[in-house]
Order: structure tokens, then sequence, then C-alpha cells
């Protein structure tokens, strides 16, 4: 019998996590270099749901643009809308009514429960822990339900528009704000008390996917993604829009800049969303929800006889353009991800002559090599969903 050798000469492995795999959310391709378990390399490879938004943006009128906004961040429509129509009232210098501006910080902060509320279902999903996701959901659903309400769709809305809101808020505006006031802490309790101390969770998450306050910085990370390693930057409070230096409120602050810490500051960040929720409410002014400057915003809409009034509506909508003068704007908001803003360059014609979008999740994923290199490939995934990435604002 020949005698039996081992070959300990061994090559470095290359593989491909994704775009076909659960956690890599259907279309992110991580190229992975290996040593057995233990990631040497990772790259991350993007371009799966390139839709071009950002040129299509530029052949519609600035309403029609404002659609594309909630295509981007899905899970986060209204703060898209929010951030959008920002830059063009700050093109065109259009005031809003002080009603509209304080029901536009709910919307926003509704909004970014909605975007964490997925997060946290979908990133304890991806470890294991699937309980968290029908709960999470369960939430989410009334919080699209008042979506809903507001503007006739659950994600898609375009109700956030420039000069204030689409419509008047619906009659249960109130009383649907302040159940999700009423409701909502116990069950952030409940998420926490399912994972905070949990054991499992915490080896999962606690020590990986580390990042430095240093190289979150050089990365230009934004969001719970930068806070999570202890700076303290919140574009609401270093660069206050929409009224929100009238708000108290705490930004969250992780230290060792590790998938726990960023897990603690987006569930502290709901119980904060709630805070300027119930400040917002209590002191909603009266007043309209749309700007009366008919030079950019269109008239509410008329009461006539039943089947004139789309017919009267439909004309408006046609005959009414926006044509802001010659120059550009940015303002930069909090998205549920991080810095978000849309830099518009008007040519003095009806639609934008540019429109560049600075997304959180693309500049957050493009500093995911620092957080894996030298971990075990099992913890690439826990790393990917405490990011919290939507590719459809990555590619656009």
């Amino acid at each position: 019998m020949a005698e039996m050798t081992v070959d300990t000469d061994y090559k470095l492995m290359e593989i491909n996590m994704g775009p076909q795999h659960p956690a890599t959310h259907g279309v992110l391709r991580l190229k992975l270099l290996l040593d057995g378990e233990t990631v040497v390399k990772c790259t991350p490879i993007i371009g799966y749901l390139h839709t071009g938004i950002e040129k299509t943006m530029e052949n519609k009128t600035y309403k029609q643009a404002l659609t594309c906004t909630d295509r981007i961040d899905y899970l986060g429509p209204l703060l898209n809308n929010l951030a959008y129509t920002l830059s063009i009232e700050k093109l065109i210098e259009l005031e809003v009514p002080e009603k509209a501006v304080w029901a536009r910080v709910i919307l926003a902060e509704l909004t970014r429960l909605n975007s964490h509320l997925v997060w946290v279902g979908t990133h304890a999903l991806d470890i294991g822990a699937m309980s968290m996701f029908f709960y999470a959901f369960r939430e989410r659903e009334v919080l699209l339900k008042l979506f809903e309400d507001c503007s006739g769709q659950r994600m898609m809305c375009s109700y956030i528009t420039p000069g204030g809101l689409y419509y008047e808020l619906p009659d249960n505006f109130e009383d649907a704000v302040r159940n999700i006031l009423r409701t909502f802490p116990s069950m952030i309790d409940e998420y926490e008390d399912l994972l905070t101390n949990n054991q499992i969770w915490i080896n999962r998450t606690k020590g990986v996917g580390i990042i430095s306050a240093e190289d979150a910085i050089n990365h230009g990370l934004t969001g719970p993604t930068l806070r999570g390693s202890g700076v303290n930057y919140d574009v609401r409070k270093a660069n206050p829009y929409c009224d929100y230096e009238k708000f108290q409120f705490e930004v969250p602050l992780g230290s060792t800049g590790d998938c726990y810490d960023r897990y603690l500051c987006r569930i502290e960040e709901m119980r904060q969303s709630l805070k300027i929720i119930q400040q917002a409410i209590d002191g909603l002014p009266e007043g309209q929800v749309r700007s009366d400057n008919y030079k950019y915003v269109l008239p509410p809409r008329v009461k006539v006889m039943k089947g004139m009034e789309y017919m009267i509506h439909e004309f408006k909508l046609v005959a009414h353009g926006m044509i802001p003068p010659r120059g550009e704007a940015y303002v930069p908001i909090e998205s549920g991800k991080g810095e978000l803003g849309f830099y518009i360059v008007s040519d003095g014609t009806k639609k934008p002559y540019r429109v560049k979008v600075r997304p959180p999740c693309f500049v957050n994923l493009s500093a995911i090599h620092k957080m894996v290199e030298g971990k075990l490939i099992a913890d690439v995934i826990a790393v990917i969903g405490s990011i919290d990435i939507v590719l459809g604002e990555i590619d656009r």
C-alpha cells in the first residue's frame, strides 16, 4: 500500500456572496477572498438594480420628478420627498406655512420609524431571530395605513411637495398619531426584551464589524453607522431644517463602532423619534398646509359638480408649470440611513438641468471592507444588516 501524504499547500479561495444570497437583499454582490472561513478581502459590486433615476428626473418637470424620489430609498419615501422638496424651495425661495413644516416633521419621524422597523426585522432575520421580523412588520403596518390615509399610497407617497403637502391632513391624523405614541414605546421595549440582552444576539453582533471613529469620518459615513462609532453628527442638529432646532431630542451614540452599537443607536433613535413626534403633534399650528404662491404651487382642488372636479384639476396640472430661476441648490437632511440630499441645477426651464443625489447607503457601503476583513464569513451577514443598506438608493 502506498504511503499517504498530506498536502499542506493551499490557495486562498474567491467566492461570490450574492446577488442571489438572501442576506444581500437580492441585488448586492460581495466578492470575498477567503482564507478558510476568514475574510481576507471584500469588494462590493453594485449595479444590479440600476434604474438611471437621476437622468430620468432631468427629463421630467420638477413636479413630475418628485415621484422618482419615492423609488430611491423605498423604505423612506417621505424623507426622500422632503430632501428633494427642500432643495426646490431653496431654489425658488418659496415660503411654506408653519403647519406644513411641523406636519413634515411628524411625517419624517414616522418614516424614520418605518425605516428602522424594516431594518430591525430583516437584520434580526438574517442572523436567525425570526420572530422579530413578524413583530416589526406588525408595527410597520400601522404606519403604512397612516401614510395611505394621507396620500392614498402605502409606500410611493409623493405627499411632501414644493410649497407644503399635496393634500390636507386626513381627519383622523391626530388620533392615529397619538395612538402610535401610546402603543409604540411598549413595542420597542418588547424588541429590547428579545434582543438587547440575548446572549446569542450579543455573540453575533458585539465586537463584530468594528469601524473606528477616524475611519468612519474618513470614509464619509453618516447616520447610525457613523454615530455607532461615537461621532456626534446628526444633520437635524448640525444644520437644522424644518424647525428641528425647536424640538428637544438626544442624538444616541455608540462607543466601539460594532454591529451591537449600531443596533443600540437605532433602537434609541426610534424612541427619540417618538419624542419629537409628541412635541410636534402637541404644538401643531392651525392654518393651511400649502403655500398660496400660485406662481409655483397648484391651487387647492375646487369642489364642483361630480364628474367635473377631476377634469378641472387635470387642466390645472397641465396648464400650471414650475419654472425656477437659474441657479443651484442643495439642502441635506437626516434620513433613516444618514445624510441625504439632492443637488439641483436649474437652467431656467421647466425641467432640472442636473440632479445629483447624495445617498447615505452608497457611501456607507463603501466602508464594508473595513468592517469585515479579518472576520469570519458568517460575520459578513451581520455587518451587511448593521449598516442598513437599500440597493434602490445605492444603484439609482
